[in-house]
């Protein structure tokens, strides 16, 4: 007895060696960056833009930069970017988000929530405001905004993709790293157990290593990474690219994977002793 499920004609296709591989699928699709203004964040816009995504795009509050951004994707490849500004624990914020989806007219496919903020606080100076700011930032906001984008798109007929963003640091205990990597921790956590509360939104993490751009930008400009391209623990710093692909290729439709964390480190995490 043959399975319901089974698809003949695309078995067929490959035994002769057929295969799909379709580009830019998520043309005249709506797709959310949160915080997608910031070093890496910026890159993820505007590789959606050249595929022709419609993008609603949050910030915090500079609003300059998120202007300079608009003007530099519009005229690069010709999209205008539809902009929200505000605190996404500000529950008015969120649904911002959703009412300038709704207005683009096409299908919510997916978001980016890369958010945060990178809490730099001494050890010794650690209290009680910084503690509950840092997770305000990097774990509330996000959460609660992907509560809401996957609510929305759960109820569609082709639901959608979810990525977070979290750091090497949530994935390994590195030093002076308490107040940023704990909340970061359990917002990857947390994209696990949101990957079970949707059957039709996959979400996923992705967790940066040392890049040359965004909250790690000032750690490797002061040569606190140094070490680990001396000892050929990395051939190089990440770049926001290599997040933008990766982000892109969770966000893929069709794509297969939900619940998991992806490094985009070079490799620091696992040789960071040598």
């Amino acid at each position: 007895m043959t399975s319901p499920h089974w698809d003949e004609a695309r078995a067929a296709a490959y035994r002769e060696f057929r295969f799909e591989f379709p580009e830019k699928t998520l043309a005249r699709r709506t797709v959310v960056v949160a915080g997608g203004t910031g070093g890496l964040g910026s890159a993820i816009v505007a590789l959606l833009a050249r595929e022709g995504v419609n993008l609603v795009v949050g910030y915090h509050r500079d609003r300059g930069r998120a202007q300079r951004l608009g003007d530099a994707i519009e005229r690069e490849f010709g999209r205008k970017l539809t902009l929200v500004e505000g605190n996404l624990s500000d529950a008015s914020v969120r649904r911002s988000y959703l009412e300038a989806a709704d207005r683009l007219g096409t299908p919510l496919s997916g978001a980016a929530i890369f958010s945060g903020d990178p809490a730099r606080v001494a050890f010794q100076d650690l209290d009680h405001e910084s503690v509950v700011a840092s997770l305000e930032s990097n774990y509330v906001g996000p959460v609660l905004l992907a509560k809401d984008l996957g609510d929305a798109m759960a109820v569609t007929k082709t639901g959608g993709s979810l990525v977070l963003l979290a750091t090497m640091q949530a994935t390994a205990a590195f030093p002076s790293s308490l107040n940023y990597a704990a909340p970061k921790a359990a917002l990857v956590h947390a994209a696990r157990i949101l990957a079970q509360q949707w059957n039709s939104v996959r979400v996923n993490v992705i967790a940066p290593g040392a890049t040359i751009t965004g909250m790690a930008a000032a750690s490797v400009q002061s040569g606190k990474y140094d070490r680990y391209i001396d000892a050929g623990a990395i051939p190089r710093f990440g770049r926001p690219e290599d997040i933008a692909r990766a982000v892109r290729f969770f966000l893929e439709p069709d794509n297969y994977i939900t619940g998991q964390t992806l490094l985009v480190d070079g490799g620091l995490t696992l040789r960071r002793d040598r």
